[in-house]
């Protein structure tokens, strides 16, 4: 019983995260479709002008109910780092520049904290993910994973800053886990793991 939600679209153009998404429902036995952005017609992507990862996640699910008329769910995810005042923060995805990409605010992240000693790189990734229903219902879930930054790349799983993160416990970066290790650890599988909950009990 999932309370009449049989789809739901995930507002992200990112192919990992739909494949996550739709391997920890799948893996639950719900019998929900998931469908991605690319779904549907196009549309203006709104500007994540929030300071916060709630209140992004928030704009992206609410666009995204809007347009498709179906259950939507977005997460504003990032990483916090304790050394940088908890930043990148919102502004992970576009650390060094609005065109970066991953290697690149790697390697940016890596130079600000040239020199920091282990004990003073600790670090945390949050997920807030965002639930809006066509008829306005709104439901949040935020979920961490502890850690710190590592001192060089390892590993070329994951994606974004998972080749320098160390979870708290591990000696391998978010990179180096597999994906099941990494759903059972990480802030996002935490945070869907929470909303298939909240399925179920519907």
């Amino acid at each position: 019983m999932t309370g009449g939600v049989e789809k739901v679209v995930l507002a992200t153009n990112n192919p990992k995260k739909l494949v996550e998404l739709r391997r920890v429902i799948r893996d639950a036995g719900l019998a929900v479709e998931v469908l991605g952005l690319g779904d549907f017609d196009p549309y203006p992507e709104p500007a994540e002008t929030e300071r916060t990862f709630e209140g992004n996640a928030f704009i992206k699910a609410e666009a995204a109910a809007r347009h498709t008329g179906l259950p939507a769910l977005a997460d504003d995810s990032g990483l916090e780092v304790d050394e940088l005042n908890s930043m990148p923060g919102v502004r992970s995805a576009r650390w060094a520049g609005p065109e970066c990409n991953d290697a690149a605010n790697n390697a940016l992240l890596l130079a600000q904290l040239a020199g920091v000693p282990a004990k003073r790189r600790g670090a945390r990734f949050v997920c807030a993910l965002a639930l809006v229903l066509p008829d306005g219902g709104r439901q949040l879930w935020r979920e961490e994973m502890p850690g710190r930054i590592a001192e060089e790349e390892r590993g070329d799983g994951g994606f974004g800053y998972d080749p320098l993160f160390l979870p708290d416990g591990r000696a391998c970066t978010s990179a180096e886990l597999t994906a099941a290790q990494k759903d059972a650890i990480s802030h996002r599988g935490k945070a869907v793991r929470a909303f298939v909950a909240w399925l179920k009990e519907q």
